[in-house]
């Protein structure tokens, strides 16, 4: 789990960005989230942060499973930069998946973005743990990090709190990273309903529209068949739909049905062919195409993030 080089992730377009914003703001304050972070919080003794993408201050600290010892550190500008940049390191390289990085007093801290379709709209963050005892050679090394204008009372505090950090092992703290990809899914799952729902105008036709596709979404379903239950013309429909939601009625419907998919595969032992075919798709080679497009990676490359490429043994497409 050494430092790693990678891009810069993707980055979304302003308003797009924005919207990202918006979502990891609700998803903050969201009860579903609150549950997990205590549940979380209580059950490993880290602490757990969601940040927008873009966000860089410092998630962790605050929380009531901080790091003391980070905490500390916190309040020296050049250990601040220095863990500001760690922060900025960190969302470079999880664009695609968990990363975890070790910052210069030997502390590892993981991120996990939360995607919806190719973009990343934040980060859940865990960590400050060490996974090898702390030394006296390892706070040697730290204290040279440390400005020299610190009292020695402080320096004193630092020490005591570095020999107090919660030590892992790389097996248990990558376990705990697995379970936060998992529910990382399901935040992206949750942020993909709230941006379309607040892309939409929701007038009185087109909260009927999406209700009338939401009912028979896992069916085949046309356009026409939608305009006619809001007594609309197919044409007129089709731009009163997309100027409502941001969407054509086909973009929609895809990012209904891929979501219901990712929802099937949720379960670790759900077959990829089936979650299309009950999510409404007619064909696999459909399916895998809209897939892609929508979710910027194969079904069997998202399944395997997932769950672990190591557990793709014996599970069918």
């Amino acid at each position: 789990m050494q430092a790693i080089h990678a891009s810069p992730a993707q980055s979304l377009p302003a308003s797009a960005s924005d919207a990202g914003r918006s979502v990891v703001t609700q998803l903050q304050r969201s009860e579903v989230f609150r549950e997990y972070q205590n549940a979380f919080e209580t059950t490993t003794g880290l602490p757990l942060a969601l940040r927008a993408s873009g966000s860089f201050n410092f998630p962790l600290h605050g929380s009531k499973r901080a790091n003391p010892f980070c905490e500390l550190l916190a309040g020296s500008n050049k250990t601040c930069a220095a863990c500001l940049q760690l922060q900025q390191q960190v969302e470079d390289g999880a664009h695609d998946e968990a990363k975890t990085m070790r910052c210069f007093a030997g502390l590892n801290e993981s991120a996990v973005p939360v995607r919806v379709g190719a973009n990343v709209i934040g980060y859940l963050q865990t960590g400050q743990v060490l996974l090898q005892a702390p030394s006296d050679a390892g706070f040697k090394a730290l204290k040279r990090q440390l400005s020299p204008e610190l009292p020695a009372e402080q320096v004193t505090k630092i020490r005591a709190a570095y020999f107090k950090t919660r030590v892992v092992t790389r097996t248990q703290f990558e376990s705990v990273v697995r379970l936060l990809s998992i529910f990382s899914q399901h935040l992206a799952a949750i942020s993909n309903q709230m941006m379309v729902r607040e892309s939409s105008a929701e007038s009185p036709v087109v909260a009927k529209a999406r209700a009338f596709i939401h009912e028979r979404f896992t069916n085949e379903i046309s356009v026409a068949e939608v305009a006619r239950a809001v007594n609309m013309s197919t044409f007129y429909f089709c731009k009163v739909f997309k100027s409502g939601t941001g969407l054509t009625f086909t973009n929609y419907l895809a990012r209904l049905r891929i979501e219901a998919v990712k929802q099937h595969m949720l379960n670790p032992h759900a077959r990829i062919s089936e979650a299309a075919f009950a999510a409404g798709f007619q064909s696999l080679s459909q399916f895998n195409r809209v897939f892609r497009r929508i979710a910027g990676e194969a079904p069997s490359a998202y399944r395997d993030r997932l769950h672990g490429a190591n557990d793709s043994c014996g599970r069918a497409a």
